[in-house]
């Protein structure tokens, strides 16, 4: 009864989406108060319905009601609680149903926390977003419907995907849609901008916190699925330039150039239109990824789906929306005319070229992505395009990038003189240049790829610092420290994510350029040296989880005899899933990683044993998380949580109709 419940909820929540999408908008335009008041509580009706469809398919999980479809293929009653909830997304339906969620979620709060917007804009907003939610309602009833039950239930599941059984990826995915589909509030922002024909500083300034909580969340879940990668998969890699990878990470970069970009609406009045644009692409790069991984047009490990049916669909919706979008876009361009006016040296110059180089190294990602794609369909070739072509053509802009961003940062509005925008940046050019000559002349021989990174998060760290201490203005210690803490949070929070950045750029040149690698044959009792450590195969057990078999391996991880670590690495197997994981075994530390890894038994009585040496490796992640606490500070800034001010008439701006 409950699933048929939850199955009603969801066909309302379509039906209120429907009424959403055409009443408020046809409200806004007619100038009819009353019709534009409909949007506030449908939005809340909507998330409320399909939050009710989820709670109930998060039942039938929890109680392993095998008389539904979905929980059969992907649960099983001796699986742990927390893989019980994270089955409910698990999979394609559940998680499109989780898709829909956190889009009426978004909308939801938008209705919420919106009484600072205009009604009409308010209106429009919320239209456009129900509309996007119309769309993928229809995705789930017609082709994706997580509530279909089974004439004849089994006693059991067929349990879920193993690779899945994890905390890491329980809260992957959660983060992950908060992000993707957090930036179809931009899209909304700037569909109903289009719409009304008017873009202006207020609009910028209601858009960035849309913006930056869908980019902290993306942020965040990226992090997580590379952690995960990195311990559960057994490879020792953080990133494999896989195409659902990709998917996420290109929409991170056009919504980090988005943020930037609204920067410069918002204080100048310049970029209107190429802020409009970023924020369809945005949204744009989302739907790609949701096409991607559920299409199975690209061959990837992470992909929900191998229906061409539902990814025709997907397409469907991808190319009515960003048609739909970018036709709007090329009619009100007479409306987007730019008011600032700037030079060449300037703070706007400088977010310009930090624009160019997101969205060009967004762009190569995206080739990279799809050529195999393209080759395939008109070459009738079937390629592979991995890490070396990603490595050496995204690379380089990165760099540029962190680069200009210190400089950027301290750049006036406007014009600038570049020499004395730069002068407290002169000592922390020198630190970071002697930090990697002298780590180059310790490393004599080896890649240069760790001195670059070490310049890189001495430089992006210590110019952050120098841009805060420059805020502080005049005065002795006392009175700087005083005007620190009176900061905006924004300023600390730029500063935090630009650090951030730094730390994630120096951890990953310094694993790839330094790692240590051992594969071999171990004999029970052997000890064998890596680097400077010395590792010994004790034993290896045969053990039993809640709902696999594992053979656990005994290992001791010693240097000049005193014992570093004592480590079980597994192997796993879950017989109802028929599929073997592989649980690395890590001793986590500051400066580097011990990464131990049991294989299969050999013939000759040995096992494979795979050991690695990762210098920094947790810098990596750490970096991102404190790309995630900038975002979150600056997200806290109170300029976000009051009224942007009244909107003041734009001459020459063209009203809704």
């Amino acid at each position: 009864m409950i699933v048929e419940l939850g199955h009603f909820a969801l066909i309302l929540a379509f039906a209120v989406a429907i009424v959403q999408a055409i009443v408020p908008l046809v409200g806004a335009q007619k100038g009819w108060r009353s019709w534009m008041a409909v949007a506030e509580p449908a939005a809340s009706a909507q998330f409320l319905l399909t939050l009710a469809a989820f709670g109930a398919l998060t039942y039938a999980f929890v109680t392993s009601d095998f008389s539904v479809q979905l929980v059969v293929l992907n649960s099983h009653t001796d699986k742990p609680l927390l893989y019980k909830f994270s089955g409910v997304w698990g999979n394609h339906e559940g998680s499109m149903l989780l898709w829909v969620l956190i889009l009426t979620l978004f909308g939801a709060c938008a209705a919420w926390f919106g009484g600072n917007l205009p009604p009409g804009l308010r209106a429009r907003v919320l239209s456009v977003q129900s509309a996007i939610g119309v769309a993928f309602f229809a995705f789930i009833l017609f082709t994706s419907n997580p509530f279909v039950r089974l004439g004849i239930p089994p006693m059991n599941g067929q349990d879920l995907n193993p690779l899945l059984q994890d905390p890491g990826l329980a809260f992957h995915p959660p983060f992950l849609y908060l992000g993707y589909v957090g930036l179809s509030m931009s899209f909304s922002f700037a569909v109903a901008a289009l719409i009304e024909g008017r873009v202006d500083a207020a609009w910028a300034r209601w858009v960035r916190p849309w913006t930056l909580a869908a980019w902290l969340f993306l942020t965040v879940g990226i992090a997580l699925g590379s952690w995960w990668a990195y311990y559960e998969l057994g490879w020792g890699g953080f990133w494999f330039w896989d195409p659902v990878e990709n998917a996420s990470f290109m929409p991170w970069l056009i919504a980090a150039a988005l943020l930037h970009s609204a920067i410069v609406v918002e204080k100048r009045e310049a970029l209107k239109a190429w802020t409009i644009l970023l924020a369809i692409l945005a949204f744009g790069f989302s739907l790609i990824g949701t096409f991607i991984v559920r299409s199975g047009v690209l061959t990837s490990v992470h992909a929900f789906a191998n229906d061409p049916e539902r990814g025709v669909f997907i397409l469907i919706i991808l190319g009515v929306f960003m048609g739909g979008a970018l036709t709007l876009y090329a009619a009100r361009a007479g409306t987007m005319e730019a008011k600032g006016v700037f030079s060449l040296v300037s703070r706007e110059s400088a977010l310009v070229t930090n624009n160019i180089l997101l969205a060009v190294a967004a762009f190569v990602v995206f080739i990279g992505t799809i050529w195999p794609l393209l080759a395939e369909l008109f070459f009738d070739r079937k390629l592979s395009v991995g890490a070396p072509f990603f490595n050496a053509a995204f690379t380089p802009f990165l760099v540029a990038l962190a680069v200009i961003m210190p400089v950027g940062a301290m750049l006036p509005w406007k014009r600038a003189r570049i020499g004395r925008a730069v002068q407290p940046l002169i000592g922390v050019l020198a630190l970071a240049l002697a930090a990697g000559a002298l780590v180059w002349t310790m490393q004599t021989g080896r890649s240069i790829l760790a001195p670059v990174g070490l310049i890189l998060v001495v430089w992006l760290v210590g110019g952050a610092a120098a841009d805060v201490y420059t805020r502080t203005g005049r005065g002795d210690l006392r009175s700087k420290i005083r005007r620190l803490t009176t900061l905006p949070r924004a300023d600390w929070g730029k500063a935090v994510a630009h650090s951030g950045l730094g730390i994630t750029i120096f951890g990953i040149a310094a694993v790839t350029a330094w790692q240590q690698e051992d594969i071999r044959v171990a004999q029970l009792g052997e000890t064998f040296p890596v680097g400077v450590y010395e590792v010994t195969l004790n034993d290896v057990l045969r053990e039993a989880g809640p709902n696999y078999s594992a053979t656990r391996a005994d290992m001791t991880v010693t240097r000049n005899g005193r014992v570093v670590a004592q480590l079980y690495p597994e192997k796993r197997n879950y017989p109802v899933a028929q599929m073997p994981t592989t649980e690395a075994a890590i001793d986590n530390g500051f400066t580097r990683d011990l990464y131990l890894v049991i294989g299969d038994p050999q013939a000759d009585g040995g096992w494979a044993v795979r050991t690695y040496i990762k210098p920094f490796a947790n810098w990596i992640w750490a970096g991102c998380i404190i790309m995630a606490l900038g975002g979150l500070l600056s997200l806290s800034d109170r300029r976000y949580r009051v009224a942007a001010g009244a909107r003041k008439a734009v001459p020459g701006a063209v009203p809704a109709e």
